[in-house]
């Protein structure tokens, strides 16, 4: 399958959420033949019991291991939303983020997507790559990819609220720095922050402000 009709498995039409589907990997995947990697992980939401109406997913692993564990819960009923959003290198270069493995895992994963039925109004499990953040270079020859979600990349609060979820799971080790300026207004606007590192039941936490931010945003 070429890129396009891959990202309509993630995107079909008719489906609530598909337009925060990013379409940068999908473009991508035909640029260099993307190929599905053979050892694509079936793995199960350890986490949580079943689908849940007023919960949303933010999956914020290794991109490989978050698009492997978005099927996982496509299984259980969520939609998997893939929002990368890393430029690929020149073919041969090195790059700060893998978004060749990203790329081949969504082949993979379309693969079995493809053949999950899921409700067009099914909640979202937003697919993102941890190492997305990542802007060390160990020399200046490596191309640096990185990115950050913003607002703008997902629904607003309102937007989740009207649509009943007023609960959301981060599944990571931390809520990233991206993550945590969004989540930050989500909380003000009545929405519940949980995370889980994949496998303990999610735990509420309260997401905070640093006094360095408190002193950028001239609170103090």
């Amino acid at each position: 399958m070429r890129g396009k009709e891959i990202y309509k498995i993630y995107a079909p039409n008719g489906a609530k959420w598909i337009e925060w589907v990013r379409p940068v990997p999908f473009v991508a995947i035909d640029t260099y033949n993307r190929k599905p990697i053979a050892n694509f992980l079936d793995r199960k939401a350890m986490f949580l019991k079943k689908y849940q109406q007023d919960t949303a997913i933010f999956i914020d692993l290794p991109g490989k291991e978050s698009i492997e564990l978005g099927i996982g819960l496509a299984n259980m009923g969520y939609r998997p939303i893939p929002v990368f959003n890393g430029t690929d290198e020149q073919q041969g270069s090195q790059a700060t983020t893998n978004t060749y493995l990203i790329e081949s895992c969504l082949i993979n994963g379309s693969e079995k997507l493809k053949n999950i039925k899921l409700e067009n109004d099914a909640n979202p499990t937003f697919l993102l790559d941890s190492y997305r953040t990542n802007r060390y270079r160990a020399k200046e020859s490596v191309f640096d990819n990185s990115w950050d979600l913003y607002k703008q990349d997902i629904p607003s609060a309102e937007y989740f609220k009207q649509n009943g979820i007023t609960k959301i799971i981060v599944v990571g080790n931390t809520i990233q720095r991206d993550l945590k300026k969004i989540f930050l207004k989500f909380q003000e606007k009545g929405i519940d922050i949980y995370i889980t590192e994949g496998y303990k039941l999610p735990q509420k936490i309260k997401l905070t402000k640093t006094i360095k931010e408190r002193l950028e945003k001239e609170e103090i």
